[in-house]
């Protein structure tokens, strides 16, 4: 005959005996903790150690990592074309230009002409790269004047160069013995930018002695659609040789993205091993703990406290000190991550608050608490095993 089944009265009461049991377990674990307070503190501290290593590390990696990231900005959706030397190709063509655009539907398709010269204001000269771009507002962004839909006339001048000069919209620069009006100048560059506008004037591709174009830029939606683009560009321009080089930048980071993730893993192995040591120096305290209380544990398996119950208190000490270094190291860790944003420029607050900080900080607490209860595992069962009469047994 079948036992019957628990009714919801029975379940809650053995839910209450086990809550009591616990309960009980953690004031005996926390008064023998407090018997010896600074071997208690000392192995807490460890603790607290090993979780701050683990956290910072990983969260320091993670930082580096998104910092680099938001630096390289939107280049995982560029693909560069430009002419394939080894193939006697300089400059790509207006055809060139023209097979591309068809060839990617949905990108756009940035031509340029580059060059460089001395650019003079006055008594004031520097020397800056000289770039054409039909539509510059598809690669920059004006920090006075506007941007001309289609640039025909007149110099648009990165922010150092008009620094250096002293020029601003209105002003006239002077290259190669010709005058142009400037109508604009570009904001400061904040990422990776592979023009580098800051130190480069913009003037009219009709301003160049040669009009061919030295690279091509094409942008799309995703590195997805950059990646498809490239397969395009391949099959229309070299059919009949490789007439063009094309680099996928979306490869680049995608790298780049791996070795900062290599490198955080390595980080946080070096972490985990200051934690491991941390639990040897918790394994010896409960070592300690249990020998110094070996006829109070005798006397409590006398009087019929089961074994489970010995197991429980003492894995219930190596889980408090667990617990509390574990929150004490995440607090000072999340602090030091807090510190990155107030004292370094180049960290903003979405790279420091967001979840893979928060995952970081979990798992060092709970890897901090399962090294703890780990190295509490073989104290408990020794103490949990001892014969009473040996226990009680004076040496």
């Amino acid at each position: 005959m079948n036992d019957p089944e628990p009714n919801a009265a029975q379940q809650s009461e053995t839910t209450s005996d086990i809550t009591a049991q616990f309960v009980a377990s953690v004031y005996l674990a926390r008064t023998s903790l407090a018997r010896n307070p600074l071997r208690s503190t000392l192995a807490t501290l460890g603790i607290v150690i090993g979780v701050f290593a683990i956290a910072t590390l990983g969260i320091l990696g993670s930082v580096v990592q998104l910092t680099a990231t938001d630096a390289l900005g939107g280049l995982g959706d560029q693909v560069i074309v430009s002419p394939n030397a080894d193939a006697g190709v300089d400059r790509l063509t207006d055809r060139d230009v023209a097979l591309i655009s068809r060839a990617v539907d949905d990108a756009t398709v940035i031509p340029i002409v580059t060059g460089g010269a001395l650019v003079q204001r006055g008594e004031s000269q520097t020397f800056a790269a000289l770039y054409a771009v039909e539509r510059p507002g598809d690669l920059f962004s004006a920090h006075s004047g506007e941007l001309p839909e289609r640039h025909r006339r007149g110099a648009i001048v990165g922010s150092d160069v008009a620094s250096s000069l002293g020029v601003d919209v209105g002003r006239t620069v002077t290259i190669e013995g010709r005058e142009y009006r400037v109508v604009a100048v570009l904001a400061e560059s904040d990422g990776v930018n592979l023009l580098q506008p800051d130190g480069a004037v913009l003037i009219p591709r009709s301003a160049f002695a040669d009009e061919s174009f030295t690279q091509v830029i094409v942008r799309a939606d995703s590195g997805s659609e950059a990646a498809a683009a490239a397969d395009s560009i391949r099959d229309a321009l070299n059919t009949r040789g490789e007439r063009v080089t094309i680099l996928e930048l979306s490869q680049i980071v995608d790298r780049i993205d791996q070795f900062f993730g290599l490198l955080n893993a390595f980080l946080v192995a070096i972490g985990a091993v200051s934690l491991v040591v941390a639990g040897v120096s918790i394994l010896n305290v409960m070592l300690m703990s249990v020998s110094e209380r070996r006829g109070e544990i005798g006397v409590l398996r006398a009087v019929g406290v089961q074994r489970i119950d010995v197991l429980r208190t003492i894995l219930v000490e190596a889980g408090l000190l667990g617990v509390v270094g574990g929150v004490g190291g995440a607090a000072i860790s999340g602090l030091v991550a807090l510190g990155l944003y107030v004292v370094v420029p180049e960290v903003t607050l979405p790279v420091v608050a967001n979840l893979r900080t928060a995952g970081y900080l979990v798992f060092a607490v709970l890897f901090g608490v399962t090294v703890s209860l780990a190295s509490g595992l073989y104290p408990a069962w020794r103490a949990a095993n001892q014969r009473p009469v040996e226990a009680l047994r004076v040496k």
